[in-house]
């Protein structure tokens, strides 16, 4: 499969969809950790800088998934690991230290306040991704 074409599959069927989801999730996200930042910053630093920055990392994953090529795959790649690793640790860390998030972020619970998505977009992106390198090899 030629550069080009494992790009244009990277994105196309159910990779639009990760895109858009990602992108959702990434506006809605660092709207989130940024208003509560600038507007109660005080109450729980640390939640809301970790909302921020998975607005970000969402932000990201969703460029590296929207993009054309190699390079634009890896990205998506790490951000999705990172994704996934921050999902496990601040939803395990909400869930077994509580105090340490006295307001809710992204990834608390496992991301229950958002359905449980946060904690199966990674999932679902790190197999699309390799899905569509295992194409790309054969």
């Amino acid at each position: 499969m030629s550069e080009t074409s494992a790009a244009r599959t990277l994105r196309a069927g159910p990779g639009r969809v990760l895109v858009a989801v990602y992108a959702v999730f990434a506006l809605a996200a660092t709207a989130r950790g940024g208003f509560q930042l600038a507007t109660k910053f005080h109450e729980a630093p640390l939640a809301y800088t970790l909302s921020l920055i998975a607005g970000v990392i969402y932000l990201v994953a969703a460029i590296g998934l929207a993009r054309a090529g190699r390079t634009s795959r890896l990205v998506a790649l790490v951000s999705c690991t990172i994704e996934a690793v921050g999902v496990l640790v601040v939803g395990a860390a909400s869930v077994f230290w509580p105090a340490v998030f006295p307001d809710d972020t992204v990834w608390s619970n496992f991301g229950s306040g958002y359905l449980f998505i946060p904690l199966v977009l990674p999932a679902l992106g790190l197999w699309w991704i390799l899905r569509v390198h295992r194409m790309d090899r054969d």
